[in-house]
C-alpha cells in the first residue's frame, strides 16, 4: 500500500516492524513452524548491507535509526565467523533511455552524481562501523543479486556462503529486489526488519510481508544475534 501521506519524521525515527498478526499466523502453519530457518550456521552466512550511503541517509527519515542494528548485527556475525558484505551503488550505464522515462532526467542526472565514485554523497552512512576484512562491492541496478549486476553473488558462492541476511536502504527497491533474486539464486534470505529503511512504514512493511510469504524470512537484530550466540555455543 501507497503511503497516504509522506514521511516527514525527524531523522532517526523508528519503523514500525511489525506485520499483521493473521499473516505472522498464516506463514506459520503452510511452514508449520514460525520461521523458515530456525537456524543459522554462521560461518555460511553472510550480512548484505545494501545502499547504506550518506545520501540515503540525509534522504530516508528512518535511515538513521538503523545504522546501530547494522553494526550490532555485523559485529556478531564477524566474531561469530560469517562474512560481512557492503554493497554501494554505483553509475547506472547502457540504461538511460529507461531510467529517462522512469525517473525523469532531472533525477537520473541527481542519481548520477550521487553514486560517482569518490562524490561525498556516495560515501558510507555515518556512523558505520566497516572493517578491512569486509567484503566490499559496486552494483549498477536495483538488485545485487541480479545477473551482470554486481560480483557479489559469486563471491559469495566462492566462500560457500547458503545464507544472506539483507539490510540497508531501501526495504521495498533494492533490498526487496536483491531478496527475490538471492532466493532466486538459491540463497537463504532473511530480511533484517530493524535494519532496513523505506519511506515510509507502509513501503517497509509491505516489502517485509512479500519477502515473508515468497521469498524468505523475515527476523530482528536481536533475535538473530541470539540465535548466531546459540550456534557458536553448540559448535
Amino acid at each position: 500500500m501507497p503511503p497516504l501521506v509522506a514521511d516527514t519524521r525527524a531523522p532517526g525515527a523508528r519503523h514500525d516492524n511489525s506485520l499483521p498478526q493473521w499473516a505472522v499466523d498464516k506463514i506459520a502453519r503452510r511452514r508449520g513452524r514460525q520461521h523458515a530457518f530456525p537456524t543459522i550456521e554462521p560461518h555460511r552466512t553472510a550480512l548484505v548491507v545494501i545502499d547504506l550511503t550518506q545520501s540515503f541517509l540525509e534522504n530516508t527519515p528512518c535511515a538513521p535509526s538503523i545504522v546501530q542494528p547494522v553494526n550490532l548485527l555485523a559485529d556478531a556475525l564477524r566474531h561469530a565467523g560469517g562474512t560481512v558484505a557492503w554493497v554501494d551503488p554505483a553509475p547506472i550505464e547502457g540504461t538511460g533511455s529507461i531510467l529517462n522515462a522512469l525517473w525523469g532526467p532531472e533525477r537520473v542526472s541527481g542519481l548520477a552524481a550521487e553514486t560517482k565514485p569518490g562524490s561525498p554523497q556516495n560515501q558510507p552512512a555515518a556512523g558505520l562501523t566497516r572493517h578491512a576484512a569486509d567484503v566490499v562491492v559496486d552494483k549498477q541496478g536495483y538488485s545485487a543479486f541480479f545477473p551482470g549486476s554486481c560480483a557479489l553473488p559469486e563471491i559469495l558462492q566462492d566462500r560457500n556462503i547458503d545464507t544472506v541476511l539483507i539490510a540497508g536502504v531501501l526495504t521495498n527497491i533494492c533490498c526487496e529486489s536483491s531478496a527475490r533474486d538471492a532466493s532466486g539464486r538459491g540463497f537463504r534470505v532473511v530480511m533484517v526488519a530493524d535494519a532496513n529503511a523505506a519511506r515510509s512504514d507502509e513501503e517497509h512493511q509491505s516489502a517485509l510481508y512479500n519477502v515473508l510469504r515468497n521469498f524468505g524470512d523475515v527476523r530482528l537484530t536481536g533475535d538473530l544475534i541470539d540465535v548466531l550466540c546459540a550456534s557458536r555455543a553448540t559448535a
